[in-house]
């Protein structure tokens, strides 16, 4: 199923992003959003490009409209909050919006296996 791939590729996508490698002595995980926002004004706006395309993939694939404003919101306050100078750079540690939005995406794309796997009631009786 293409979807599967697409949805392998996102949560790869996003564990570079989100959880790349973890902080010695800890088991906190850092991403690539973490370590470019640490880079004044530019790393918060090149971290955006694959929060972009997770959002823009999902679409593609089929995510329902709140799920796609919620992925939205999540990449919102990320920026946002992430583009604070420092409580920006620990807010994005424990946010992990990337991480989030792919957890939304397969919640969605489950629902719906199920509900097209769910015999129709309806649409089998004869009027």
């Amino acid at each position: 199923m293409p979807d599967d791939a697409a949805l392998t590729q996102l949560e790869w996508l996003a564990d570079q992003m989100d959880n790349l490698v973890r902080i010695p002595g800890t088991r906190v995980r850092v991403g690539l959003d973490s370590i470019l926002g640490l880079i004044p004004g530019v790393g918060d706006v090149v971290s955006l490009a694959p929060a972009a395309l997770i959002i823009h993939r999902s679409h593609r694939m089929g995510a329902s409209k709140p799920v796609l404003r919620r992925m939205v919101w999540n990449t919102f306050i990320d920026a946002l909050i992430g583009s604070i100078p420092l409580v920006g750079d620990i807010f994005d540690i424990g946010h992990k919006a990337n991480k989030k939005n792919v957890a939304l995406l397969q919640q969605d794309l489950e629902k719906k296996k199920v509900h097209e796997a769910a015999p129709s009631t309806h649409s089998d009786r004869a009027a």
